[in-house]
This record gives structure tokens, C-alpha cells and sequence, in this order.
């Protein structure tokens, strides 16, 4: 795999690289006599090289800068490779194009290197085609950056896609991993535990007579039960709901903050909402907390998309049945169809988290009920 961040690391040293290969290219054009390279060629040049450091801060201005400064240095007769100092503007060029999406600053960096390019080399040609041969040196000069840098670009964004595809294939397999591990986990260990439960509470209410002592052990081992059950129930829920992998620790203040959230959601989109939370949900597990704003989140959103804006939505969280119930009543602004994704999504969210699910029309409303155990109400459960 190639590391993206190794090669960030070489952009600044790369832009060195002018400092260093300018002064060879002009010592090598300088001898004594008349080929030598003017003191004014080597200031523009050196120049050059240190404008082209600040390229990845200011792409746009540099290239800019450099294809002034690229005027004077064609216009003077320097000889031998030292003549090529001024193709920085070109490199930059390519650099802006090769980089941005904004059409303007590709537009305004190529206008700019194509009239640094028709001043510099206008007059130079001493033939009776001099115009021409500007006009077709300027043609090349912008039109290879331009497609240098559009190939570049499209390079860069091909490898972007493919790692984006990648890391998308690579997510849905370890989502189908988990929703495959969640499965055996409760269609084997989860029935069987759920199994031993039961069977010791019967022993227990066959036995009842007994010894107390071993009442105390069968309680002792119905409690060690409904605990790695419920402790199995969690994984379930973790290993089906990958963003638990982030959020799972999410406190009650922070349930009861997104739930006032979401509300105000659905009022700045214009319904009345008549709002109730009458419990608290300190005894609610991380799991649990996390089910309830989820749920509560998708009813909601469900309540902006398809409810009656002149029907006031009703919103309950209470205490019922030794756990935490959530009622979500609105006004149905059209038929209500099969059940979608969404409902079938929290259906199982609830069910993992050792709940109930329960949404359908009522009289003209549509009311989505879900129920949660609290432990510190509910004590074991089996």
C-alpha cells in the first residue's frame, strides 16, 4: 500500500529541487568571453526558484508571479541551458491545473503564462514568420502544461475513486461479517441461554420446597444467566450497529440533549410538537441509551418526511413495565405503504436491546410505539 502521507512529506523537499538545479544550469552556460549568462538573468532566475518554494501555500500567485518574472529572462539572451530557468512558469502551471477544480484559477493561470509567453518570445524570431512562430510556441508552451496537468488530475482523482472503493468494499465485507457473526451468536448461543434460563426457573418453582440452600445456588445461577445473556444481547447490537464502534459510551445527558435536539428539528420545520419526558434514563446501558436516540432520531425524521404539518405531533417518554416507553403520535399526510428500511432497521434495533417495536395507523394518525428495560426497574431479565 502506498503511503499517501510519505509522499506529502516530499512535495516541500521537491520544491527545493530548483535551488539546487538552476545555479548547475547557469554555471554550466557561463564561460569567459562572450557566452556568459547576464548578472540580471541570474537574479531573475535564482528568484524564480525561491517564488517556486511557496507553490503548494499559493499555487494561483505564484504561478502568476513566475510567469511575469519568466518576461524579462526570455527576452534576454542567455545562452545554453540557463535558458530553460524561465520553464518554471510552466511547471507551475501544470501544478495549478493539476490541483484545483475551479475553473476560474486554471483559466486566470493560463492566461497568464500564455501573454508572459507571447511578451517574452514577440520579436525574438527574426524571419518573416516570426509572428507565427510565437503564436505556435505559445500554443505549446501553454497547451502541453495544460494537458499535463488535466492527465495529473485525473490520475490523482482515479486513485482517490478506486481508494474510495476499496475502503467501501473493505466496510460492506466487515458489515456482512458482523451481521453474519451477529446471527450464529443468536440463533445459537442466545436461544440456549435463553433455554437454560427457563429451564432453572421451572427447577426453581419445582423445587420451591427445598433445601434453601439450593434455591440460593439456582438463583445464583439464573442471575449469572440473564447476565451473560444480556451481555450477549449487547454484542448482538454492537456487532449489528458499526457506528457503536464510536458512540457506544454515549451518557444519559447526551440522550436527553439529542432527543431536545431532534424536537427542535421538527418544529423549525414547521409542525407543533406537544413534547413529554416524565423518567429519567440513568438506568438505561450504553446499548440501550443508544437505541433509544436512534429510534427516537428515525421516528422523528420520519415524522418531517411524511406527516401532516397541521396535525400536532405527540411525543412521550415515560416509565411502563419496568422499562422506558417511547410514543411518537402524528398525522398521516398520505396512505401508508409496506414498511420501509428504516422501520424494519428499528424494529431490529429494539429487539437486540431486549425491547419491543410497534408502528402502524391508528384512526387517521400514525403512531410508532417502542419499548426498552431498564435495569435499575427491572432487575434481572430474562
Amino acid at each position: 500500500m502506498i503511503d499517501i502521507r510519505a509522499r506529502h512529506g516530499l512535495r516541500p523537499l521537491l520544491r527545493a529541487v530548483p535551488l539546487l538545479v538552476i545555479p548547475i544550469l547557469l554555471l554550466a552556460s557561463t564561460y569567459p568571453g562572450q557566452y556568459r549568462v547576464p548578472p540580471h538573468y541570474w537574479a531573475l532566475a535564482m528568484a524564480s526558484a525561491v517564488v517556486f518554494l511557496f507553490g503548494g501555500r499559493w499555487p494561483l500567485t505564484v504561478s502568476l508571479v513566475l510567469s511575469a518574472l519568466a518576461v524579462p529572462m526570455m527576452r534576454t539572451d542567455a545562452w545554453g541551458v540557463s535558458s530553460l530557468a524561465w520553464l518554471l512558469g510552466a511547471v507551475t502551471l501544470v501544478d495549478v491545473v493539476a490541483r484545483t477544480q475551479r475553473r476560474s484559477t486554471v483559466v486566470l493561470a493560463a492566461v497568464g503564462w500564455a501573454a508572459a509567453v507571447v511578451i517574452g518570445r514577440l520579436g525574438v524570431h527574426d524571419t518573416s514568420i516570426g509572428r507565427v512562430s510565437t503564436m505556435v510556441e505559445a500554443g505549446a508552451y501553454v497547451g502541453l502544461p495544460l494537458l499535463l496537468g488535466l492527465y495529473l488530475r485525473g490520475q490523482r482523482e482515479l486513485a482517490q475513486n478506486l481508494r474510495e472503493q476499496a475502503a467501501d468494499a473493505e466496510a460492506r465485507t466487515r458489515t456482512d461479517e458482523r451481521s453474519a457473526l451477529a446471527r450464529e451468536l443468536h440463533d445459537v448461543v442466545a436461544h440456549h441461554m435463553a433455554s437454560i434460563i427457563l429451564r432453572i426457573s421451572v427447577a426453581e418453582h419445582v423445587v420451591r420446597e427445598a433445601d434453601p440452600r439450593v434455591l440460593a445456588v439456582l438463583d445464583d445461577v439464573r442471575g449469572t444467566a440473564a447476565a451473560a445473556l444480556a451481555d450477549i444481547r449487547r454484542l448482538l447490537a454492537a456487532l449489528r450497529d458499526p457506528a457503536l464502534g464510536t458512540v457506544a459510551l454515549v451518557d444519559t445527558g447526551a440522550v436527553a440533549t439529542e432527543i431536545t435536539a431532534a424536537l427542535d428539528r421538527v418544529r423549525a420545520a414547521e409542525f407543533t410538537v406537544d413534547a413529554v419526558m416524565d423518567t429519567d434514563l440513568d438506568g438505561l446501558d450504553a446499548i440501550s441509551r443508544l437505541t433509544l436516540l436512534r429510534l427516537v432520531q428515525e421516528s422523528l425524521t420520519n415524522v418531517m418526511k411524511h406527516a401532516d404539518r397541521e396535525v400536532p405531533v405527540r411525543f412521550r417518554v415515560g416509565t411502563s413495565g419496568g422499562g422506558i416507553a417511547v410514543e411518537v403520535v402524528s398525522g398521516r399526510r398520505e396512505p401508508a405503504g409496506p414498511p420501509g428500511h428504516g422501520i424494519v432497521g428499528m424494529r431490529e434495533r429494539a429487539e437486540l436491546a431486549g425491547g419491543t417495536f410497534a408502528v402502524g395507523a391508528h384512526d387517521s394518525d400514525w403512531v410508532v410505539r417502542a419499548w426498552l428495560p431498564d435495569s435499575s426497574r427491572t432487575g434481572e431479565q430474562t
